[in-house]
């Protein structure tokens, strides 16, 4: 089972909508989590619609602080495109997405965010997949 873990500021909507997909896409061989470095403490209500369009409900997910998180090894660190704000964290794999915030944005400009994660999301996870396989 891999350990992923999703990373952005608030923990509010970008790092909400990966853990909902990785959730969804890698169930069974991927354990995945998101934190953010200054948590909001809610899940943006843009993020809960946004994924609710695609069967994902993120709903009973929590906003949380990277103290929050469970000691584990890390095979992935994603961060959300939050700059200085997002410690290093050790892990096997370390990305930054860059993905502009969706707070304030139109819905459009939320679902094009959203499907970016998600095409993320898939890209990752094949890449996890061939790793575990060498």
């Amino acid at each position: 089972m891999k350990n992923v873990l999703f990373v952005c500021v608030e923990n509010s909507f970008r790092s909400q909508m990966a853990e909902g997909f990785a959730r969804e896409f890698g169930a069974g061989k991927v354990q995945a989590y998101s934190a953010g470095s200054r948590p909001s403490g809610e899940v943006n209500p843009g993020a809960i619609e946004a994924m609710k369009e695609k069967g994902i409900d993120v709903a009973s997910q929590a906003s949380k602080g990277l103290e929050d998180l469970p000691a584990l090894q890390w095979d992935a660190v994603v961060t959300m495109g939050c700059g200085d704000a997002c410690p290093h964290l050790p892990a096997e794999k370390r990305l930054d997405w860059d993905l502009p915030d969706p707070k304030g944005k139109s819905a459009q400009e939320i679902r094009a965010i959203r499907d970016t994660i998600e095409n993320h999301i898939k890209k990752l996870f094949g890449e996890l997949e061939k790793s575990s396989q060498r």
